[in-house]
């Protein structure tokens, strides 16, 4: 398992892995300075979702506390043309591509169609049907390549494609359809699974006998292991791998070792299935305060960490206030962008509801 910082916050690259390393060094203490910041934002941003939720304001709220490193590391990575296919949690990953964190919070209440302009950010929109993202992402990564926008040598022009699920979504015979199709096509995809040990109550060892990392092999896919709660590690085996991909040397596979410190969704109780002991093991390896503990050796101080703090407890008064303000959107919105033209059936059931609202009279 490629991991560049410990437990205790102690930076080393194990022999064998110095191309990893290498990637980090050319990191400067600005850019190491925003993994840490995003990952103490999107943390923020999860608990006051979860609130949020509590309170009647979500529908619904899928959490990824303790996954920060795993997402906010392998989303820096991506180039500023690759596309990411995401599943219904990458939140962090979602925030290093400038998507709004309003837009998800929009979506979880059920006030728009989906988000945010996967055409602008890149970041195509949530899966919510498991592993249907991953065939997607092939999908996309082999129009790449036809379309002749791999290994060019053009920066401008080249790029790659992530997609990115759990550990339960490998079990899905659409991943294995993926890794064909990427395999056959030589299709200029890098799969990253978060394996953060529980698809909902099932625990990974009921999931699979050998490590996800070599899941890709049959099918002619090479892959590794990091330690997912590494936010350096994440970020240097993202960026190769990806580099790589856009280069034409075909798709690769990720297995990010992490952990969901909190529930599968606000609708599941994590411990009816899990014991606390475990949930503490993985506590202590927290990636927000191994990265800490890393950038206080580098010599950055209080002031910093005082300030992302500060931010955080903005960013948490912001979006409740938002999401408090928001409104009901109008009914008829339902029967908008249907179909790419006017479509007579949509509009027969359109008059159908504005006679049926009318029956009712002001019920406001």
């Amino acid at each position: 398992m490629l991991q560049l910082l410990a437990p205790d916050g102690t930076y080393g690259v194990p022999k064998g892995y110095e191309k990893y390393g290498k990637l980090i060094e050319d990191l400067d203490e600005d850019t190491l300075k925003t993994f840490y910041r995003d990952m103490a934002r999107i943390r923020r941003f999860d608990i006051e979702a979860i609130a949020l939720q509590r309170q009647g304001q979500l529908g619904l709220w899928v959490p990824a506390i303790g996954q920060e490193g795993a997402q906010i590391g392998s989303g820096y990575a991506v180039g500023k043309n690759d596309h990411m296919f995401p599943s219904y949690r990458e939140h962090g990953v979602a925030l290093t591509h400038g998507v709004e964190l309003m837009s998800i919070l929009k979506m979880m209440r059920g006030v728009n169609h989906g988000g945010w302009n996967p055409e602008e950010t890149r970041f195509h929109l949530y899966a919510i049907v498991l592993a249907t993202q991953v065939l997607h992402a092939v999908g996309y990564a082999m129009g790449v390549k036809l379309d002749g926008k791999v290994g060019t040598g053009n920066p401008e022009e080249d790029l790659a494609v992530i997609s990115y699920m759990g550990d339960g979504a490998t079990a899905e015979g659409d991943v294995s359809e993926s890794l064909l199709f990427a395999a056959v096509n030589e299709s200029p995809i890098v799969f990253f699974i978060q394996n953060n040990q529980w698809a909902i109550s099932a625990h990974i060892d009921s999931q699979t006998k050998a490590p996800l990392y070599t899941r890709g092999e049959g099918f002619g896919v090479p892959g590794m292991r990091i330690d997912g709660n590494d936010v350096l590690a994440c970020y240097a085996a993202t960026k190769l791998h990806m580099d790589q991909a856009r280069a034409g040397q075909g798709p690769f596979l990720l297995e990010a070792l992490t952990y969901r410190i909190g529930a599968h969704t606000t609708s599941d109780d994590p411990s009816k299935y899990r014991e606390d002991a475990e949930v503490e093991k993985w506590k202590a390896k927290d990636p927000i305060v191994r990265f800490e503990t890393f950038l206080r050796r580098q010599g950055v101080g209080d002031d910093f960490f005082d300030e992302v703090t500060e931010a955080g407890d903005q960013l948490a008064k912001d979006i409740r206030e938002q999401t408090f303000a928001l409104q009901n959107p109008p009914m008829e919105n339902i029967f908008n962008h249907v179909y790419s033209d006017q479509h007579p059936e949509i509009d027969k059931q359109r008059a159908w509801l504005e006679a049926y609202e009318a029956q009712m009279g002001d019920h406001e």
